[in-house]
Formats: C-alpha cells, structure tokens, sequence
C-alpha cells in the first residue's frame, strides 16, 4: 500500500537518537532547547518553545494569549479538530469561519463580513489561522483586521514548516502573534510525535514554557515566595506535563538539516502531479502568486464532469494499493460540535469542498514508479477534458 503520507528515517538520524540514549539526560536536557532555537531560527522569529505535539502546543498558546472561560476562539472548518478544540480546553467558545474556494484555507472576506456582523461581546479572542496544505493564509488581511477587532492570532502551521508568505518564512510571527508546527511522521519533518511554538514575544514563550510543565517555574526572577534553597521551585499556573524528551529532540534536529530537501521534492512531485493530471476532469491545487507552499498534502477535487464519485474513486484508489484519504470532515460537523449548535449548510464551501476532495500520495521518498501508479489509476478512473 502507498501511504497518503510518510516519514524517511536515515542512519544519521538512527545514530543521532542512539547518542541520546546514552546521553545523561533522555528528557529535560540540552536537546529540546537546541531544537527550539534551531527552528526558531530556521523561521527567523526569536523564542522557539518545544512541546510533545502540535495540539499542546496549541493549547498552551490560546491560554498565554489569555484565552479562558466567556472569551470566543474563531477559527477555520477545514482543519484538524485540534485547531477548535484548543479553544475548549481553555473554556471558551468556538466559532467558524467558512473558507476560501481556491486554497481552502480562512475566507479573509468571509472573515472581515462576520466581524463587521458579529456583536462586540462575541467577537474573538483569539484567531486560528490554519494553512492548509501547506500555504499561508492571507495574514496582511488578517493581522490588518486584529488591529481593528483587536484579536490575538495563532498561525495553525502544522502543514507549512518550509513553506513561506510574501517571501519571508512562516513561522517568523511578522503577522501574527504565535505560530505553532506539528512534528507527526507525515509532516514535513518528524520528531515522532512533536510540536512547536514559535513566537517574537518573551511574555508569551515565558508563559507556554511554564504552562508546558506543570506550571512550576525555577527562575529565581519570578519566585513569588521566598527562595528556600536550590532545590526551591513554584508552581504558578494549572500546567501540564507536554514536555518534548531528548531522543524526540534529537531527531527532529536531524530532520531539520534536509527540511529544504523535503519540501524541494515535494514541490517537484507536485509538478509532475499537475503535469499529468491537467487533461483530466479534476480541480487541482491552487497555489495563491504570495506563497511558497511546503505541500503537505496535495489534493484533488472531483466535479460533476468527473464521471466518477468520491467514495467509488475512493475505493478504486484503495483497489490499487493507493492510500488515498480524505483531509477534512469539516469540524462543525462533528457530533462533539453539533452539542454547540452548529449543523450542516452553517458553513457551505468548506462542506462542498468536502464533498468532493481527495488527497493523493505526497512524501519525499515517493518514487518515480509510485506516483506513476497513482497518476494511472487517475487517468483510468476519471473522465479526461474535451
């Protein structure tokens, strides 16, 4: 079976987690922080904060933003149900805003409509700006619109490590006030399991690195009570243990050195996708002329020209040994979320996307044979263009 998705692992980063192992520290030791720094600088922003994954991180971002019980986290139905639920951890509400028909990713005119339509004490909080796929979100639109609204924003970028906006790379937190990335092995590149924060103020990563353990601080700087002795520390906050270990650490170090790699071949494949793929009766990806995508996934859409259903294509696909899948189940159609009131045609683009999308094989090491595969099982499937 051809994975939708996958991880390359090399001897390199076999020997790099097999030194950590016989390292001192297996956790809470010197690697996480190199890691931080490392992305941190990879994007050009100041403070990286390691997290076990890309959900913790999430959470702990809505709640240094200040997110909790009467506030409103908005964000995007075509996502991961980590980007919404972020905002129930922290108790608050969430709300949607349906999506842009070309890149699928937050409508920036559906959003600016919503807000001017929204009453003041339910407007957001905090924004989850997801980039699907890959690309970025219009973030001058959207960072233009907080300075009006006056709500905080979160880049949801765990599809876009590599990828950049209006040339500058995502992650740099230009327009925005934390971006998170998610490590998973059929990301960009793994840890295993892993997240990360990258933001430019000291506040907010002070706030997620206490929040990430436990809530207890050993900065002397910030003691509220008497510092008894060196073994001395506090717990300040409701945290939790989402704690990134030193073998995760280490081999997301090792990735990070092929990280332009990765999304080069990725890019490539992608080219070779839409070469071959152009004569059929298919909506292919859009790339917006501002973005430089890292191409997590790459997803086709079916029309009514297609000759061919979802599911029937689906099913031919997984015949093959082709592990297509499909990336999202709009979120507000969750049964979790139809308790909040929400319901099916709330959110009609992102529903019709979902109808009718597909994502197809997508991975560095997808060879040549591979993707020929696919693009075959494609071209016998789906009806070609007159």
């Amino acid at each position: 079976m051809i994975p939708y998705g996958k991880q390359e692992i090399t001897e390199s980063d076999i020997n790099a987690v097999i030194d950590a192992l016989k390292s001192p520290l297996i956790t809470q030791g010197p690697k996480a922080q190199e890691f931080e720094e490392k992305i941190a600088s990879k994007v050009g922003a100041q403070f990286g904060v390691s997290f076990n994954s890309a959900t913790s991180a999430l959470h702990c971002a809505a709640l240094a933003l200040g997110l909790g019980k009467g506030d409103f986290l908005w964000t995007t139905p075509n996502s991961f149900v980590a980007s919404a639920n972020c905002g129930i951890y922290c108790g608050a509400k969430v709300d949607f805003v349906d999506i842009d028909a070309q890149t699928y990713n937050l409508d920036t005119k559906a959003l600016e409509k919503k807000l001017k339509n929204t009453p003041k004490r339910k407007l957001p909080k905090v924004l989850v700006a997801v980039h699907f796929a890959g690309q970025s979100c219009e973030m001058k639109e959207i960072y233009r619109l907080s300075q009006i609204y006056r709500f905080k924003i979160i880049e949801d970028a765990s599809h876009a490590l590599g990828g950049s906006y209006c040339k500058i790379p995502i992650g740099s937190c230009k327009w925005s006030d934390i971006t998170i990335f998610s490590f998973h092995p059929v990301k960009i590149i793994t840890c295993a399991e892993g997240g990360i924060a990258t933001t430019n103020n000291e506040k907010y990563a002070s706030k997620m690195q206490i929040f990430k353990s436990h809530g207890i601080t050993k900065d002397t700087k910030r003691f509220k009570g008497e510092n008894a002795g060196a073994w001395y520390y506090e717990q300040q906050f409701l945290g939790f243990n989402y704690r990134l270990s030193e073998l995760h650490a280490t081999l997301g170090i090792s990735q990070l050195t092929r990280l332009e790699e990765y999304v080069r071949v990725r890019n490539a494949l992608v080219k070779t996708y839409n070469e071959n793929l152009s004569n059929l009766e298919l909506i292919l990806p859009y790339v917006a002329p501002y973005n430089y995508s890292a191409f997590h996934l790459y997803v086709i859409l079916l029309t009514k020209k297609s000759g061919i259903k979802r599911k029937e294509l689906f099913g031919k696909l997984q015949a093959a040994g082709i592990g297509a899948q499909v990336h999202y189940i709009p979120i507000h159609l969750q049964p979790f979320y139809a308790r909040f009131g929400f319901k099916k045609g709330d959110f009609k683009k992102a529903e019709s996307y979902y109808q009718n999308a597909i994502s197809l094989p997508l991975f560095p090491t997808l060879s040549e044979q591979e993707q020929q595969k696919v693009i075959a099982t494609l071209q016998e499937s789906v009806r070609k263009k007159d």
